[in-house]
């Protein structure tokens, strides 16, 4: 009964599935008009609009990049890592103001998990926030204090606002405190190109990729076959990340 309550309104309300649903229906009318060319042109932008928001078809595209990196068993770092991934500079929190968003909270919460259990600095990389005079890194150094850890244990790196500062302005602590042997925090649809940049800054890194966006093992289902927004999110990451890797041969 819930798969059909989630079906009906994920198909015939939520967009995109209700925008696919008025593509479909434009097809037709053009059809009876008797317009080729009209018909035509909704069928491929309703096909196309379609396969970038079927979980079926985006969980594999996306499963693609997270498959690169596996935790390693053993960890030796010195030092952890945390790359940015966006935040809400004036919203209340428990403690003071500022949210990471989902993307950076579950990167955070594993650079925790990491910290208890190697008792080593986290460094955290994530610049000015736009129309703010506060970053992401001192967002969640201010969640990582209510949590208990040492101000003495956190390293705020404030200037970076893409991958490749992140590289060059970490490395530049890293150097700074003697450090040599890093353990990369970031969303597993972007350690790959996390990696490149790091490397092209002759940083040699221990990846942890977490924020996993699918399942290890892939199990379809019939709502795999119905377009979603959350779909099309993932479809979004993908293209942005292999962009992102093919730029990084220049940049």
């Amino acid at each position: 009964m819930l798969y059909l309550v989630k079906f009906f309104y994920q198909t015939f309300i939520l967009p995109p599935g209700c925008i696919i649903l008025l593509l479909v229906a434009a097809s037709l009318w053009q059809y009876k008009k008797k317009n080729p060319k009209y018909t035509k042109f909704f069928v491929i932008i309703t096909a196309i609009l379609y396969m970038v928001s079927a979980p079926v078809i985006c969980d594999s595209l996306i499963r693609s990049l997270e498959r690169k990196y596996e935790p390693p068993s053993q960890l030796n770092g010195d030092v952890i890592i945390m790359l940015g991934g966006g935040a809400f500079a004036d919203t209340p929190n428990v403690n003071g103001k500022g949210h990471l968003s989902s993307i950076a909270s579950n990167r955070l919460l594993t650079c925790i998990q990491l910290y208890y259990k190697l008792d080593v600095p986290i460094i955290i990389s994530g610049g000015q926030i736009p129309g703010y005079a506060t970053s992401e890194a001192e967002i969640a150094k201010n969640i990582l204090l209510g949590l208990d850890i040492p101000e003495e244990k956190i390293i705020v790196e404030n200037r970076s606002l893409n991958t490749t500062q992140n590289a060059i302005y970490t490395r530049e602590l890293l150097e700074e405190h003697g450090f040599s042997r890093p353990i990369l925090v970031t969303s597993a649809f972007h350690m790959e190109r996390a990696v490149r940049q790091f490397g092209k800054n002759e940083v040699n890194v221990i990846p942890y990729p977490t924020d996993y966006q699918t399942n290890s093992i892939r199990r379809i289902t019939f709502m795999d076959f119905i377009p979603s927004a959350e779909a099309l999110q993932k479809f979004y990451f993908s293209i942005k990340e292999y962009v992102g890797i093919i730029a990084s041969r220049w940049y």
